[in-house]
């Protein structure tokens, strides 16, 4: 349950929006002017009428006790999860000065989150064992087959390819263009391994990328190199490893570790798009346990996934792990009550200790982009033309990546700093360090840099 008297920041509410526009869109909205008949209850259910242009009011509910992170209803055209309307009632619920009272939920508010709960327990119920949806064993064995096969077939033309772009030398990706490795994508979704696919295509687009692309070329050329003979060679893996393997080339898996209940700090959540898809990413750490886990979600393109959990708040809940040495992806599952605030931080490594961290875990899966990483005491300064952040403590740095460096939370870091050292969470990899979240020296609320 939601407590009346808890209240998310502004950040939190703000952490929500599913891009830019929505964030600013909604900032406007977080003011009483636009809005009538606002009210919350002590279930964690927040309700209002929004004035908009036309002569009829948007009605908007948000249901913030729900198990899988804040839903939504907005009566208004947008196909944004949340919608500027949603965002602007939680900004003025999250203002606490008695613009949104406790009530009673109009019949409009209640008939939406009494069909949402119901249908949510449906679901549950169609998925438990024995139920008539549950699936048959035999058949998910045989399709597994079949895709294995097709996926076999995949990774030896891909090895096929990669030996003519060795001996035609790398000076022939360029004058091939895109083409042919969009070609090569193509035919590893054909073979359904989406994962040999992404990494295809990623290969195409390297000629273009700037001074410097032959090595990245064939430093990329490498990585997929083993990850197709991984899979070609998957029986003599240890167990571990061989389902990191089976992750990167794409196939689906289902947590298989045993639930750990924790209070789970949220720690930072963002959107990454491309033409078909969205995929969310929540980092989350475990208070108790010192394990920090990962939750995907995904929505079609244009759409924010459903899952979502504002940063710097914490739940107590479960969390599975999926397979995979060294993985950290994990599913979300029974919660034993609304995310609220909390003063809790992650505990933090110094500079030195990070870089030895991602180097143990490149052992465990040489294809890891990045690990998640809390730093302590770091200042953000610039480097000539670029960002690291540097220990406070030790005449040492690590550089910050170009993604971190083109984002206005850069800003915001320097702001939050002033030149004093602050924490931060984020993602350490070999091109860097993107921040995500950071906290100020002493206490002080959680930052999104995102």
């Amino acid at each position: 349950m939601t407590q009346q008297g808890v209240r998310w920041t502004a950040d939190q509410v703000l952490a929500l929006a599913p891009d830019a526009a929505s964030r600013k869109a909604g900032s406007k909205l977080g003011a009483a002017g636009p809005w009538s008949e606002a009210g919350s209850s002590d279930e964690g259910t927040v309700w209002g009428l929004c004035k908009g242009s036309g002569s009829k009011p948007y009605q908007t509910v948000v249901d913030i006790a729900d198990t899988a992170g804040p839903a939504y209803k907005c009566s208004c055209p947008s196909r944004k999860f949340p919608c500027k309307h949603a965002l602007g009632l939680l900004l003025l619920w999250a203002g606490g000065d008695g613009a949104v009272p406790s009530g009673q939920a109009p019949d409009w508010a209640g008939e939406w989150l009494a069909g949402r709960r119901k249908r949510t327990e449906e679901k549950r119920a169609a998925g438990a064992p024995g139920s008539p949806t549950a699936a048959d064993p035999e058949a998910a064995r045989r399709r597994a087959e079949r895709r294995a096969e097709r996926i076999t077939a995949g990774a030896g033309e891909l090895e096929q390819r990669l030996t003519d772009l060795l001996r035609t030398g790398l000076a022939s990706a360029e004058q091939a263009g895109y083409g042919l490795w969009e070609e090569t994508a193509a035919r590893m979704v054909d073979a359904q391994a989406p994962g040999l696919a992404a990494r295809a295509r990623e290969l195409g687009a390297i000629p273009s990328s700037g001074p410097g692309w032959p090595v990245r070329l064939l430093e990329e050329s490498a990585l997929l190199h083993l990850l197709d003979q991984a899979w070609l060679r998957r029986e003599h893996l240890p167990d571990g490893l061989a389902a990191t393997v089976r992750s990167r080339i794409g196939l689906p898996a289902s947590p298989d570790g045993p639930p750990l209940r924790d209070h789970w700090l949220v720690l930072a959540q963002y959107d990454t798009t491309d033409p078909k898809l969205t995929t969310r990413r929540i980092w989350l750490h475990g208070t108790d346990s010192g394990r920090t886990s990962l939750l995907l979600s995904y929505g079609a393109a244009g759409r924010a996934p459903d899952l979502a959990l504002p940063m710097g708040l914490a739940l107590d809940a479960e969390v599975s792990a999926f397979p995979g040495a060294g993985q950290l992806r994990a599913a979300l599952g029974e919660q034993f009550g609304a995310p609220s605030p909390t003063t809790e931080r992650p505990r933090g490594v110094t500079t030195t200790q990070a870089a030895v961290h991602y180097g143990e875990a490149l052992r465990h899966d040489p294809w890891l982009d990045a690990v998640p990483v809390t730093l302590d005491r770091v200042v953000p300064t610039p480097d000539g033309d670029s960002w690291q952040l540097a220990d406070a403590d030790a005449d040492l740095a690590l550089p910050l990546t170009s993604t971190a460096r083109s984002r206005p939370g850069l800003w915001r870091l320097v702001a939050l700093s002033g030149g004093a050292p602050v924490k931060v969470f984020g993602e350490l990899g070999h091109r860097g360090f993107t921040p995500l979240t950071a906290w100020p020296e002493g206490a002080g609320e959680p930052v999104s840099l995102c």
